[in-house]
């Protein structure tokens, strides 16, 4: 399996929870290394901009109020299948559906407020890294 690089975004439900430390941890435990990171609260625009796949669904403007409702960590993963193990450690969307000792099942809340975001294509993760991390 090649080494990817994948974004990883805690949300701001589990910011707001202090789980942020867990989170990582999760990561790193798993063979995932953190190569960039930081904490910052989006403007409307950028996360209008990140979120702009999902513009003509109807949870859009409610997506980009909940993304600038609080600080988010907004973070590189470096590994072999970085992005797909990261989506195994995530868990489902919705934490009801999500498998025990996943981060979703552990500290999200509902399918809304689901604690963490991976980013689930190679594309997408080079487009989202980017985004966040334009220098890397």
């Amino acid at each position: 399996m090649a080494v990817e690089r994948t974004l990883s975004i805690i949300k701001p439900d589990a910011v707001s929870k202090n789980v942020i430390g867990q989170i990582l941890s999760r990561f790193e435990s798993n063979g995932l290394k953190i190569v960039a990171m930081k904490m910052l609260k989006l403007t409307p625009e950028q996360a209008g901009e990140f979120y702009a796949v999902h513009r003509e669904r109807p949870f859009y403007k409610d997506l980009v109020e909940y993304m600038t409702g609080g600080p988010v960590v907004v973070s590189v993963l470096e590994g072999e299948g970085a992005i797909e193990l990261n989506r195994k450690l995530m868990g489902a969307t919705d934490p009801k559906e999500a498998e025990p000792g996943t981060i979703r099942a552990d500290f999200a809340e509902d399918i809304s407020a689901n604690a963490v975001h991976g980013s689930d294509s190679p594309e997408n993760a080079e487009r989202e890294v980017r985004f966040f991390f334009p220098e890397l």
